[in-house]
This record gives structure tokens, sequence and C-alpha cells, in this order.
């Protein structure tokens, strides 16, 4: 709150400057802007901000070699977030990669506790699905699970799990035999938020496939989406799970300074987004509302934006019903961008 005070007390004093002085010179005028700039910084959470950070990732290290798929070779990678040692899960076909190389697929797990999180365990079916179709796949662990180095600081008040797949898609670019021309992001649910936060800060992402994600506006997430659950979720920092609490504090509510809740907003930046959207969502997903899946397509649309919408009846957050479908609708649509260029 004191942050937004301090705006409106600063665009008082401007106007004042401008209005009763007439001999305010430009020099004036330029000091006192450039002494606003100083005062009101970019918050880490702004896309603006975002989009400014440097995200190099590094070479990707084979730390282990697991037993193989169908057709394809499985390892436990590691790579640099911040410094940090993040732990990954890739995938690589067998066989000569094609012209130009094999096209990629950065996976984005949805929540996991961390404490209760491995590289190997859980969406196998999905991996597999990907990759015994052609395509490198990277799912990167996030800070703080599994074996990675750090806090699992949690992915809506922090950037950390954000930061953290932009450099797995730098790492991926580098390594041998993909192409970094090709590359393709799946999320779901708190990887849907991850995969369309992603695809509006660079460029990098050519077509993203979200299932039952959390891709409604901040006002939406915060006034429109409350966990089933009182209980905090297990192995998230007190801090991390207060972020409604302390956003609002310092800078109001949504109503209150809708600038600052729209400039963290990944929807406020959907005229850049970096490829086209599929989106899948059940009816009955307890975790995750539907209509967040619904608006997004709503706001896409009117921007000249190719999106696509797979409303699932009876089905649940994870698509047990329809999995068999919904994996055949997520293949073809990264087969049609990533493949054959259309």
């Amino acid at each position: 709150m004191r942050l937004l005070l301090l705006i409106l007390v600063i665009g008082c004093m401007f106007g004042i400057l401008i209005l009763g002085s007439n001999s305010a010179s430009k020099k004036e005028i330029s000091n006192f802007k450039q002494s606003v700039a100083a005062q009101v910084q970019l918050h880490p959470l702004m896309i603006e901000s975002l989009r400014k950070g440097q995200y190099p990732g590094s070479d990707i290290v084979i730390e282990e070699t697991l037993s193989p798929g169908s057709n394809y070779k499985r390892y436990i990678v590691s790579y640099l977030s911040e410094g940090l040692k993040i732990y990954a899960l890739l995938t690589v076909p067998n066989g000569q990669p094609p012209e130009g190389g094999w096209p990629v697929i950065i996976f984005n797990h949805g929540y996991i506790p961390p404490a209760e999180y491995r590289t190997t365990e859980r969406y196998v079916a999905y991996t597999d699905a990907f990759s015994r179709n052609g395509y490198v796949l990277l799912r990167p662990d996030y800070r703080g699970h599994g074996s990675s180095e750090g806090n699992p600081s949690g992915a809506y008040g922090s950037n950390d799990y954000v930061i953290d797949v932009l450099n797995a898609t730098s790492s991926i670019k580098k390594y041998p035999g993909v192409n970094p021309n090709k590359i393709g992001m799946w999320g779901h649910s708190l990887g849907g938020f991850l995969t369309l936060r992603n695809m509006v800060i660079g460029k990098d992402i050519k077509a993203g496939v979200i299932w039952a994600g959390v891709t409604g506006s901040y006002p939406d997430i915060l006034n429109n989406w409350r966990r089933r659950s009182s209980t905090p979720p297990p192995g998230i920092p007190i801090g991390a799970r207060r972020w409604r609490e302390v956003l609002t504090e310092q800078f109001g509510t949504p109503e209150q300074n809708p600038i600052f809740w729209d400039s963290i907003s990944a929807n406020s930046y959907l005229g850049n987004i970096s490829g086209p959207l599929q989106l899948h969502h059940g009816t009955l997903d307890a975790s995750v509302p539907p209509e967040f899946s619904q608006k997004l397509e709503e706001q896409m649309k009117p921007l000249g934006k190719s999106v696509e919408l797979y409303i699932y009846q009876g089905d649940d957050h994870n698509l047990t019903n329809s999995f068999g479908i919904a994996m055949d609708r997520s293949v073809e649509f990264f087969d049609k961008y990533l493949k054959r260029g259309n």
C-alpha cells in the first residue's frame, strides 16, 4: 500500500509542478521524472520487468542414464538457473535427428508437494506420449523440488519457477541435435501458469498446450480461485503462502490499483504471445475452474491470436476419462506447428 500512496503523491506533485509553475524548465521537469523513476521501480512480478531479465541457462549435464523408453533414451540431467543446480528429466529419440534437429517440448508439471517430488515419478504416460513421437523432451523439476537446489517459493508470488523454465529453454537450445527454432511448451495446472507467462515474456516458444491451467489474470486468481482445503500445501515457505495478503497490503486490491495487477498478469500481454495455444479443461475440475481456460480463449480471439479450446464434459483436473483423445490432440497440435511449420 505504501508504494501505491507514493505513486499517487508523486502524481499530484507532478501535476502541481506542471500547472502551478509556468516557469518550470524542461530540465527541471526531466530531473523530476528521473527522480520519480528512481523511486517507482518495476516490481519483479511485472511482465516488463521479466522481459528485461537475462536467462542464459547453461550446458546440460547428464547426471544419470535411465532405462530407455520404447524408442527413446532417458536421462536425469541438470542445468543452472540463477546459479542453482536444477535437475530435470531429458528424453531423446533414437536415431539420427531430422534436418535442422529434433523439435523440443518443455514439459511443465503441476503442483506436487516439493518434499514428495521425484524426477522420474508421475506424469509418466504424459511424457511418454511426446517422447515416443519424435520429440526431445525436457521436464524441469523447479528449484526446491527433488534434488534441485534452492527453496520451493511457490509460483504465484515469486518468479523463481518461471525463471527456472526460462533457463531450461535457453539450456535445451544449446543441446546437440535439437532445433532451437522448434520449441513447444506443455503445462498442467501450475505448469499452465508457467507456460503462459513464458510465452509472453520471450519468443522462443512456438506453440503451447495447457491442460487445466491456472491461466486467469491475477485479479481472477485473487478473487475467483481458492483451493478446496484451507490447509496450506506442504513444503511451501510461509511467506510464499501469503502472496495474496502481501501484494494487496503493498499495492491495494485490483479494484483500487488495476494498473499494477494488470502489469503482473500475462493476460494483459496476449498481443505479444509467442505462438498459438491449445487449451484443455474438464467441467468437473475441482482444483482449477474451467472458466479460466474459457476466458483465456475469449481474450485471445479478438487479438487475432490462434487458440483452440477443448472442454471435456464430466472430466476432472487430470482429464482422467479423456486422456487418450486429449493427448492425441496435443501431439497433433505440436506436430502441426513444430514439425510441419504451419
